[in-house]
């Protein structure tokens, strides 16, 4: 048996949309329908399922994460959004239009409500910095005097307006995604879909682009939908997240709320990569996977509150009549709220672990039993 043994990992389960009963469709940006995609055969081999009844809607406005691992099917779902594919069972509706049933001119006029940033910036290198910003505005027709308008008022949004005659070349890569940003917003877009836009920038840029981005949906009102596998990227701008693996939805809703009771194995993953492993390096070495007599059950439970480890481990001692040893914490900030995760010495008998095991799932914490100790 595993000594590392979730107590709260779930099944894939079919996600309900995400707008309360009786919400006004006016509300919802976008809408996935029962919306499946298989990739067609090709040269003898089967087709492949990239998602399978997808169901959601996101609030106009938010700012939701979608995240998964590679192969999850991400990089389909932004396509089923932006156009560049057709589902092939349900429906997609991006701000009231069903974009899947759209093609020719209707199409490309909805995709200019629909703005894109890349991991890579996808700049031209033979274009300036304005002139990058200016291009979706030339296809779409504007006048040369409005979009000179336009691609100062966007430089100067992103704070890179010294950099307008600049090349992609000359520019780092923080600053070419700004420049990405502020193309992608040229057209005024209602939605902005960003594509692990922040996965080949260093720490400290990240944290950049993630605060313009919150600035730009704050003064804007746009809704941000990011695409990502990182964790750190949902923990600092998301307040709403969709876990997708193997092409399913296997958790959604607000990140404290997935992120303080994971169901899924993937969430839980993805929540030990953000708060890290908080067992000292002297306790690891010394767990065991069976007690023996006298010994402490260690045990590592989620919870919410800059206060809330002190409270649990005083309602522990007190409701349940135990010795509890805090044994080490981590607090961090998922979502606007302070997430906890407390490692617990708690008795190791077969009768008061499950005391404590019940109590805690009773209360709806997550709990993971990592061992024993002398």
């Amino acid at each position: 048996m595993n000594m590392h043994q979730s107590l709260t990992a779930g099944r894939p389960i079919r996600s309900l949309p995400a707008l309360a009963p009786g919400a006004a469709a006016a509300d919802t940006m976008v809408r996935f329908e029962a919306v499946s995609k298989t990739y067609p055969a090709y040269r003898g081999k089967p087709g492949v399922p990239a998602l399978q009844d997808i169901d959601f809607a996101i609030e106009r406005g938010s700012i939701t994460g979608i995240i998964g691992r590679s192969g999850a099917g991400k990089s389909s779902l932004v396509r089923l959004i932006n156009g560049l594919e057709k589902p092939t069972g349900g429906r997609v509706v991006v701000d009231g239009r069903d974009i899947s049933s759209l093609a020719g001119h209707e199409l490309r006029r909805a995709q200019r409500s629909i703005g894109m940033i890349f991991q890579h910036f996808n700049l031209l290198s033979s274009r300036t910095a304005a002139a990058n910003i200016a291009l979706p505005l030339e296809i779409a027709g504007w006048s040369k005097s409005d979009i000179a308008v336009r691609v100062s008022e966007l430089l100067d949004l992103v704070d890179i307006a010294d950099k307008r005659n600049r090349y992609p070349s000359e520019l780092s890569g923080g600053q070419k995604q700004r420049i990405g940003i502020a193309r992608a917003l040229a057209t005024r877009p209602s939605v902005l879909l960003s594509d692990e836009a922040t996965s080949a920038l260093d720490p400290q840029t990240t944290r950049s682009i993630l605060d313009l981005l919150a600035n730009i949906n704050r003064e804007l009102g746009v809704t941000i939908i990011l695409i990502t596998h990182e964790m750190s990227v949902v923990r600092q701008l998301a307040k709403e997240v969709i876990v997708l693996d193997a092409g399913l939805i296997v958790e959604q809703g607000h990140v404290v709320d997935i992120f303080t009771h994971p169901r899924h194995s993937i969430t839980q993953t993805f929540l030990a990569e953000i708060l890290g492993d908080t067992v000292p390096v002297s306790l690891s070495s010394r767990l065991q996977e069976q007690p023996k007599p006298g010994d402490q059950a260690v045990i590592r439970v989620l919870v919410r509150g800059a206060d809330g480890g002190d409270r649990l481990v005083a309602r522990l001692a007190r409701e349940l009549a135990i010795d509890v040893a805090l044994l080490s914490a981590r607090i961090d900030e998922i979502g606007g709220q302070h997430i906890g995760s407390l490692t617990l010495g708690v008795p190791g008998d077969h009768a008061g672990l499950t005391r404590v095991l019940a109590y805690l799932l009773q209360h709806r914490f997550s709990v993971e039993r990592l061992g024993y100790v002398a």
